[in-house]
């Protein structure tokens, strides 16, 4: 293995750990509604548990409402049981055949706790991208102590990966700064 490949699978895995943290954080309901905080939310189709997008489209009626409608009517009931029972805390209500989710205002308490759980997202993401680091260091004396590269290109490569180390902890930094930013606002 060379030097830049072991540079490059590590900022590819740090990439990775940044937009699964981006992909937590959209999870994290604001005051506002979007069509992805019902994407982790499961529905029971002919016997299987599917996600919720498979079987209606979700829309945005207005900034605090979701919409969702099933393609097949003798779907409304469950969809309307599922987001309800999703950890969310939202309550549904069926008009036709059209499921209307209000997103309810948040309490300031409530933002808060919200603020807590992005910075324990944050801060795991931080873990994650320093383990690649320490992973990809242990690769890179591997090396060395098998006589495949230099002293000195160990030593920078050590350098470039802390670099980019700092980089992607600004990155998250810079997410989770704009997530309490978002949870703040009224």
């Amino acid at each position: 293995m060379a030097i830049a490949e072991v540079k490059k699978t590590a900022e590819h895995k740090m990439q990775r750990s940044v937009e699964a943290l981006k992909t937590d954080l959209a999870k994290v309901r604001t005051g506002r509604a979007h069509i992805g905080l019902l994407d982790h939310v499961h529905v029971e189709y002919y016997g299987s548990s599917v996600p919720i997008n498979t079987v209606a489209n979700v829309t945005l009626i207005d900034s605090r409402t979701l919409g969702v409608q099933p393609w097949e009517k003798n779907m409304l009931a469950k969809l309307e049981k599922a987001v309800r029972d999703c950890d969310l805390g939202l309550n549904p209500s069926a008009q036709g055949d059209l499921i209307r989710v209000p997103m309810p205002p948040l309490t300031e308490e409530r933002r808060r706790d919200l603020i807590k759980v992005v910075k324990g997202e944050g801060e795991a993401a931080k873990v994650a991208v320093r383990n690649l680091r320490r992973d990809a260091i242990a690769t890179l004396k591997e090396m060395l102590k098998n006589k495949e590269c230099s002293e000195d290109d160990e030593h920078r490569a050590q350098d470039e990966i802390q670099k980019l180390t700092d980089r992607y902890v600004a990155e998250i930094d810079k997410q989770l700064s704009h997530k309490e930013t978002e949870l703040m606002a009224i």
